[in-house]
């Protein structure tokens, strides 16, 4: 290097040290109050009469989640439990079964992470280090039950509320309140074994949680057996005490066994359990999947299962004393059925369901009868129906989420009658979602924008303001800078641009593309709190750009779709389409310094950027990548690729190994040793790829840390060294 570039950029990089410097105090705040979300209202659950709204809350710099109340009437709000009042000060001790659950969940909260209110809204059940408690909103009095099995999970109150059920060990139990005895239902549990537990593919990738439920009348319960024996075992070692045994769970890989899934009925008095039959074999004609359990009042209980390639699902009624099945309806695709997990809905009568398809190549909302017959389409096509929020039968209408814009989610309320169009319930542009009670018409509804934080109006079924419930999150130093637009030919790639705050249009900024470009997740959104970090970067001298091209959700069947055999191909086209489209538009975009970074998905593909198109991308950050599809779970995997016998060139193609020695350009990868979900290996597997091809790369791991990574101090190292990277390899050219 001559001199003289030498000083330029040695000058540059003094000029990067005092901008991270002055940002140092942003990122540490970032980092302590987990990227500005503690503090903020959760778990909001209006009671059923509306006379009250319960939910939980931090602190803005604690993990640990207090229990309140707000009353509608007056808008007082007032603390109802706390876990150092509810334990006596006694340390919190979670086991590592819970700790699964909730990475599954994607919940880092400690404390009162989760309740549950009696259907009659006297009573809240609250688990909390291996006890159950059972709180009387009358009298305030809190009351810990006397159960006969330790650490229970998943505990639940039955519809009458005179018992809860848990699962403990694998097996099921329950407990009568008023005579304090706890019956076994299930028995036989082993490592291999468990009885009332979703299974891991089922919490992960089909957003089910639950592995048992109540029958409306209490008498009977229906929970799912899971059997792994089959199931290959991976293991999750610590590296800094390798005399600490390692944690085992069952994973499942593409074209390998899944878990054995089956549902049984069984009373609460105890006895036979019958089993249903709906074909859940493993075969090519099987339905293995049990995606989806519903038994509410005056209706069947119903399931959705689906087949191993999730081409094609049945929608079932079950006589949950015989076991016995009858189809209500059936859905194939050539690609593959996305889940909705709000339908079925059966309306109180249980002469007809709320069903949702993406039949006609739009997500739209169906009427059902009974028996399954199509009554009416209740939403047009162009409306971009997402999900059942509220179903007011009073009212004769359901509110829904969803709009044409898939930046927002607005909120609507639609006709069951079929006469009339969607009412529009939130104008304004932003990102809103809403709770109900389930009478009376007053809900929750939270709404974000591109600024400002997160609010939670409360309002009465006349629309009337009856309070808000505060948000104590801390106020970021500042807003972002960020403009939403759309670039590209045809339908077009929505895009958002982060530029300094200071920022200079005579100038020219080299480019960071903030990328996911996966399924089922946009980055592109009217909500200004997911740009903070991109602002915080951007400061440091650079525009930071973010696009969802096709394969990305809320833009119809087609759109997503075109993922189908290969993972990696369209997404990347788009990324580097809209990335020169955003440079064609905006002149200060320098696209001779591009770098990419991402996290799962994005950093897959922040990977597969920088082998695939070093043109493009000079420098690459990958967190928690998947290295080879071959290596990650069945459900997700196998939707978008088939199984890997009858597509091996798309796990080929799909595969950063595969392309390993086409790596030219710097590539820091990052991730956590104790990562369940995206497992390490994947990334000492890339690494390793790497050095075999004689390709140099940068390697970060996070010690004892998961694919959620929450430890403050790690987030905010991790970030700096992301952001010292990208100096060293963009700014100093």
């Amino acid at each position: 290097m001559a001199p003289l570039h030498r000083l330029r950029a040695l000058s540059l990089l003094m000029t990067l040290a005092t901008t991270a410097t002055a940002g140092e105090s942003f990122l540490r705040q970032f980092a302590a109050t987990s990227r500005f979300r503690l503090g903020e209202p959760s778990n909001v659950c209006p009671t059923p009469d509306g006379d009250a709204v319960l939910f939980l809350r931090s602190g803005p710099r604690s993990f640990v989640r207090d229990l309140y109340t707000l009353d509608v009437a007056t808008g007082v709000e007032q603390r109802l439990a706390s876990a150092d009042t509810l334990l006596e000060g006694k340390s919190e001790e979670l086991t590592d079964a819970e700790l699964a659950r909730r990475e599954r969940m994607r919940l880092s909260a400690r404390g009162i992470a989760t309740f549950e209110l009696s259907r009659d809204g006297k009573q809240l059940l609250i688990p909390l280090s291996g006890r159950l408690y059972l709180l009387d909103r009358q009298t305030r009095g809190v009351t810990q039950l006397e159960i006969d099995a330790e650490t229970p999970i998943d505990a639940r109150l039955s519809p009458d509320g005179a018992k809860a059920a848990f699962v403990s060990d694998g097996d099921l139990y329950v407990h009568d309140i008023a005579s304090k005895t706890t019956r076994r239902l299930t028995h036989g549990a082993d490592e291999d074994l468990s009885h009332g537990l979703a299974e891991f593919v089922a919490q992960e990738e089909m957003a089910r949680m639950h592995g048992y439920w109540w029958s409306p009348d209490s008498r009977q319960i229906a929970y799912q057996q899971t059997d792994t024996a089959d199931v290959e075992r991976w293991l999750i070692a610590d590296p800094a005490n390798p005399a600490k045994p390692p944690t085992q769970w069952p994973y499942p890989r593409p074209g390998m066994t899944n878990a054995a899934v089956r549902l049984g009925v069984v009373s609460v008095d105890g006895g036979e359990t019958h089993w249903v039959d709906w074909g859940s074999t493993d075969s090519a004609a099987g339905f293995p999947y049990l995606a989806s359990v519903a038994w509410s009042d005056n209706a069947p209980l119903t399931l959705l299962v689906q087949n191993r390639t999730q081409t094609a699902e049945r929608l079932l009624a079950v006589d949950p004393d015989t076991g016995g099945t009858r189809e209500l309806l059936s859905e194939t695709d050539d690609a593959w059925l996305n889940l909705e997990g709000s339908t079925p809905r059966w309306l109180a009568d249980g002469a007809s369901f709320l069903w949702a398809s993406e039949r006609s190549g739009a997500w739209r909302l169906e009427l059902r009868s009974a028996e399954g017959a199509l009554i009416r389409t209740l939403t047009p096509p162009g409306l971009g129906y997402r999900r059942v929020v509220h179903l007011d039968e009073a009212a004769g209408s359901v509110v829904v989420s969803g709009g044409p814009d898939p930046t927002q989610t607005q909120l609507f309320r639609v006709p069951l009658d079929g006469r009339g169009e969607p009412e529009p319930l939130t104008p304004a542009a932003g990102v809103y979602s809403a709770v109900y009670a389930k009478r009376g018409g007053v809900c929750v509804r939270t709404a974000s924008g591109l600024a400002g934080p997160s609010q939670h109006v409360v309002l009465r079924g006349d629309g009337s303001r009856a309070g808000e419930l505060r948000n104590v999150a801390e106020t970021p130093p500042f807003e972002p800078n960020v403009e939403l637009t759309k670039v590209g030919d045809g339908p077009g790639l929505y895009a958002a641009v982060v530029r300094p705050r200071d920022f200079d249009p005579s100038k020219k900024y080299p480019v960071l593309v903030n990328v996911y470009a996966g399924p089922h997740a946009q980055l592109v959104t009217h909500n200004g709190r997911g740009y903070l970090l991109n602002q915080w970067l951007a400061d440091q001298g650079y525009v930071v750009v973010l696009i969802d091209g096709r394969g990305t959700p809320s833009r119809g069947r087609a759109w997503e779709r075109v993922i189908k055999h290969n993972l990696i191909e369209a997404p990347l086209e788009d990324q580097v389409a809209g990335l020169q489209a955003l440079g064609a538009k905006h002149p200060e975009l320098d696209l001779a310094r591009v770098g990419v970074y991402g996290w799962s998905f994005g950093g897959y593909c922040s990977a597969m950027a920088v082998m695939q198109r070093p043109d493009v991308f000079r420098v690459g950050v990958a967190g928690a990548p998947v290295a080879d599809f071959r290596d990650y779970d069945t459900h997700y995997t196998e939707r978008y690729l088939g199984l890997p016998e009858d597509n091996t060139a798309g796990y080929d193609a799909s595969s950063v190994l595969t392309h390993a020695d086409r790596l030219t350009r710097p590539l820091l990868i990052i991730h956590g040793t104790a990562d369940d979900n995206v497992y390490f290996l994947h990334s000492v597997k890339m690494s390793n790829a790497l050095l075999r091809a004689g390709r140099p790369h940068d390697f970060l791991p996070l010690m004892g840390q998961t694919h959620m990574v929450s430890e403050p101090e790690v987030v905010e190292r991790m970030y700096q060294r992301m952001a010292g990277y990208f100096a060293s390899h963009l700014q100093t050219e």
